[in-house]
């Protein structure tokens, strides 16, 4: 048995949040605010378990990067998504894996306190993690997924647990895993899942899709993102003014794409 269990993230108790908040300055109901009860993306978060058929196991994923960087390393939040393949920072995938034993990363299995970046198994320095690979494409359908998301979400859209359920049947889409629902995948094959979709993205995930949401949403998942549709659009926007960013000197501290990044992160769409 564990120190903890691995839902303690998803169900927090009152008295633990209490008990914490003592400890920590923090007030219970902050704490209480940090658990994983998203709704909508539920369906999404990989199931920290430890099967006897290692195939159908699923752990906490992880950027050794990101690990390497942190002053207290720490397992992020977006981390828990099936639908993430790879570190939106440093362009690499993402682990599930210790790369020493090959044991499921699972931090609330271990039987001493130790820091989050050692293996429970064998005490390796997950930080030490060689970069994992993953195709540009892929990269991009995975930012178009995820920025569809959280648009969804802020516009509080019913869209969303449609869209969800699609996300879950990328395997089948793919033709990757057997059938097996993405959150039950490894990170491994959850990659090679985006990286056979992406090349037809646009076309089998928006399929069948509700009329409004894909015309919505399509431009997002055919830029690649909102950053490649603000770019996008920030091009067409000077390009009618007859002088392209890259021909025309901006006024010092403007720059129209990143204008409208901030203002989609303010507004959630």
């Amino acid at each position: 048995g564990g120190m903890w269990s691995p839902s303690l993230d998803l169900r927090l108790s009152q008295d633990l949040a209490a008990w914490l908040g003592v400890r920590t300055g923090v007030a219970p109901e902050a704490i209480s605010e940090m658990a994983m009860t998203d709704g909508a993306l539920a369906p999404l978060l990989l199931p920290l378990r430890d099967t006897t058929r290692r195939s159908r196991s699923t752990w906490i994923q992880y950027c050794a990067l990101c690990l390497a960087d942190d002053r207290a390393p720490y397992f992020r939040r977006s981390w828990r998504l099936a639908s993430r393949i790879s570190c939106f920072r440093h362009g690499c995938g993402l682990r599930d894996r210790c790369p020493a034993c090959r044991s499921g990363i699972a931090p609330f299995a271990q039987t001493e306190l130790i820091p989050q970046y050692v293996c429970v198994r064998c005490g390796f320095d997950l930080r030490r993690g060689a970069k994992i690979s993953v195709e540009a494409a892929a990269q991009r359908l995975e930012r178009s997924i995820d920025d569809i998301c959280k648009a969804e979400i802020a516009k509080s859209s019913s869209a969303i647990h449609e869209w969800v359920a699609r996300l879950l049947r990328v395997p089948v889409l793919a033709g990757v895993g057997s059938g097996r629902p993405l959150a039950n995948l490894s990170a491994s094959a959850r990659i090679r899942c985006f990286e056979q979709l992406a090349q037809r993205a646009d076309d089998r995930l928006m399929a069948a899709g509700a009329a409004a949401f894909v015309r919505r949403r399509r431009p997002t998942m055919a830029a690649g993102g909102s950053d490649g549709l603000i770019a996008r659009f920030a091009d067409f926007i000077d390009a009618r003014q007859g002088s392209p960013r890259s021909a025309r000197a901006q006024p010092p501290g403007v720059d129209l794409a990143a204008l409208l990044a901030a203002y989609v992160r303010a507004v959630g769409d």
